[in-house]
């Protein structure tokens, strides 16, 4: 965290409110600022706060200045150094992840506890000694530079890989040579949005998409326009990449450029506006065939599955709210998609090719059902799991009989499991070791009634001899088609342990339920995913899982926004509140880096309904002086290029400049750190102790050493 200002910040440190009289709040500069649209005049008195933190010695000042005063706020908390001693030892566990076999050999990451950042690790066969490929750890003294994404080559003799600096989003790609361990001069700049390259068959280059070059200073705020689809061969210059595919007509268009495992389809993925998604295709078995356009539609998805021969599997809304698998016959001189697998009751959540079969997870109540097909669409049988919990998907290949997945759940650990396809044998591949006893705990969902009538489910996760109302965390997310399913966290169990519950509430806006649920919680339906929030906390308590006072909410970047909209609205429901990276700002949250992207979930501010919608549950406009507010932490960091800092300081002046009650209303502001990823473990450890000591303060949850 900042520690230093670039101008004094003396001046800064006078009291705002005579309520909050613990804690002298710094008095942040307003501006004249008021924008009219559509007759209505809108007052953004903070508008100077969007300026990126590098580059203005003000907004500097500012960030140094709150972090001085929360800082010292979080250091009288009893349970903060309890939380953190314990988050430490919880943290230190062996993990990986789901391995890549490519050329006979075993890609896979792995953390001995403590690390910073995952190690990357190759077998040269299943069961042999691991070698170290890559070790970020060295990268940065502060050990946030971190390996982001990587891709083994078909034959597994080259690596491409990208690093990820200080949490941005922007990825810088390079070639190793797995052999020697030799990075090669190649380097690929501007890449954004995960890996986003793959390599042809024979390892000679990669297809990859990226941005124009930002202007100099703009590179964390400029919104990202012009994406190109390039190849690269390796040896060669990134100038003399060959463009192979763009719509400067559309300027808003993001591609994700994919090879079929066969190594004979270039799948460029497009998304824009208006949920429109385009497919395109390049036979790379021809030398000189052009992109062609096979999918054109808007508010339906289409996902690739994979290919065999001339026929491309792609899954699909079309007709199908909770997704069906298709096929697209590439040899058609039109291809029509053929139905292969129905709609079912439960929602598709993804689908793979592996072993001459289709692997399809299933979200049955938000828990992972593993359903087999051939390859004709026949039912083929189902993967039999360790237990209820979450699987991300088979990984493999459609040629050979191995796959592995990841299978998790609130407590237990995430193990890496082999499957044979053809004896359907589940074995565990790497399980962890961790310092808690899962037995302990229990895990229940229960539905409760949201206000339209709305039969929503939540999951609650709490130890066993807990049987009184307790103080209760409540998170959720509820946008952009994103399901919250069960998963484990080291950090949550802290909590669990000192006889917290938690609460994962699945409300609507994301696709537990499919495009219907999605639908049902954007747009203008968005107030539905707040009231589904606020029911969830109700029944909470009328249940007595909780009490009046005992229940604190989180959600971070879309579930900021929830955070912060519902404690406008119902701040007497809540004791404390977490919000994280949010979008607070709903007036101008398209102005910026990844913005323009989410105007299909929230609508397009410079049009009349929408601009009247967000104005009506903007957590920035909607903060009401004379109420009393829950105790609230809001957390962002410097280097967040996804949703801009500016959201979150804008927000804490807001509160920190109305008389909204005595509780503490604090922002955490962390250097070197983004929107989420990249994260080093210690700053993790730092924070999650922060957050958890803050609410147990303020949910009355009394924190005691774990032996």
């Amino acid at each position: 965290m900042y520690r230093h200002a670039l101008v004094a910040i003396a001046c800064l440190m006078t009291s705002t409110t005579a309520l909050a009289q613990t804690i002298a709040y710094p008095q942040t500069r307003t501006v004249d600022q008021v924008d009219e649209q559509f007759g209505v005049k809108v007052a953004d008195p903070y508008r100077w706060l969007e300026n990126d933190v590098r580059n203005d010695p003000q907004v500097a000042a500012w960030v140094a200045a709150e972090n001085k005063v929360t800082d010292a706020y979080l250091a009288t908390l009893p349970g903060r150094d309890i939380f953190k001693q314990r988050l430490t030892k919880l943290f230190d566990y062996e993990r990986f992840g789901v391995p890549n076999r490519e050329g006979g050999r075993y890609f896979y990451s792995r953390n001995s506890g403590l690390q910073n950042q995952s190690v990357l690790y190759v077998r040269d066969s299943l069961n042999g000694q691991g070698r170290v490929l890559i070790d970020p750890n060295g990268w940065s003294k502060d050990g946030a530079t971190a390996l982001a994404e990587w891709a083994p080559s078909k034959d597994g003799k080259r690596l491409l890989y990208s690093i990820q600096d200080g949490g941005s989003d922007w990825r810088k790609l390079r070639v190793l040579d797995v052999d020697t361990g030799k990075v090669l001069d190649d380097q690929i700049d501007w890449v954004k949005y995960g890996l986003s390259a793959s390599w042809v068959k024979d390892g000679s280059g990669f297809y990859y998409a990226r941005f124009p070059t930002p202007e100099k200073g703009q590179e964390f705020q400029s919104q990202n326009l012009n994406a190109k689809v390039y190849f690269h061969r390796l040896g060669t210059p990134q100038s003399a990449d060959r463009l192979i595919y763009e719509r400067p007509d559309q300027p808003r268009f993001t591609f994700y450029p994919g090879i079929t495992d066969d190594g004979r389809w270039l799948v460029i993925s497009t998304s824009g506006p208006g949920d429109h998604t385009e497919i395109t295709v390049l036979d790379l078995t021809k030398p000189n065939d052009r992109p062609r356009t096979i999918v054109n539609t808007d508010n339906v998805d289409w996902n690739t599955v994979g290919s065999k021969d001339s026929t491309l599997y792609l899954t699909t809304t079309q007709g199908a709210p909770r997704l069906r698998i298709v096929t697209l016959d590439m040899a058609a001189a039109n291809p029509q998609p053929k139905e292969l697998v129905a709609e079912d009751k439960a929602v598709l959540n993804g689908a793979s090719l592996v072993g001459g079969r289709i692997m399809a997870a299933y979200l049955v109540d938000a828990k992972t059902e593993v359903k087999r097909f051939t390859l004709d669409g026949k039912p083929d049988g189902t993967i039999e799991l360790p237990g209820i919990g979450t699987v991300g998907g088979v990984g493999g290949e459609l040629d050979n009989n191995e796959g592995f997945f990841a299978f998790s759940s609130f407590a237990t650990p995430t193990t890496i499991y082999r499957y044979d396809v053809a004896t359907r044998q589940v074995t565990p591949w790497a399980t962890p070791k961790v310092a808690f006893d899962p037995a302990q705990y229990d895990v229940r969902q229960r539905f409760y009634t949201s206000k339209d009538g709305t039969k929503v489910p939540m999951f609650i996760v709490k130890r066993k001899d807990v049987t009184k109302p307790a103080p209760t965390l409540l998170y959720a997310y509820g946008g952009f088609n994103v399901p919250i399913l069960p998963g484990f966290s080291p950090g949550r169990i802290a909590w669990l342990e000192q006889g917290g519950v938690l609460a994962v509430a699945n409300i609507r806006g994301g696709s537990e339920y499919g495009k219907e649920w999605h639908d049902g919680g954007k747009l203008l339906n968005k107030q539905n995913v707040f009231d589904d929030f606020i029911a969830a906390g109700e029944d909470l308590i009328a249940q007595g899982v909780t009490g009046k006072g005992q229940l604190a909410i989180q959600g971070g970047s879309n579930g900021g926004l929830l955070v912060g909209a519902v404690v406008n609205q119902r701040p007497d429901l809540f004791a404390a509140a977490l919000p994280a990276v949010g979008v607070m700002d709903m007036l101008r949250f398209d102005r910026f880096t990844a913005g323009r992207y989410w105007v299909d979930d929230y609508g397009v501010p410079a049009k009349e309904a929408d601009f009247r919608n967000l104005l009506t549950y903007s957590p920035y406009h909607n903060v009401k002086a004379g109420v009393t507010y829950p105790a609230i932490l809001a957390t962002t960091a410097d280097t967040d290029d996804r949703v801009v800092p500016g959201h979150t300081f804008k927000y804490t002046a807001m509160l920190q400049s109305k008389d909204i009650g005595p509780k503490p209303h604090l922002v955490r502001i962390e250097t070197r750190a983004g929107h989420g990823s990249g994260k080093p473990t210690d700053k993790v450890i730092e924070e999650t102790a922060d957050l958890w000591a803050f609410i147990a303060k303020w949910t009355g949850l009394t924190v005691k050493p774990v032996n």
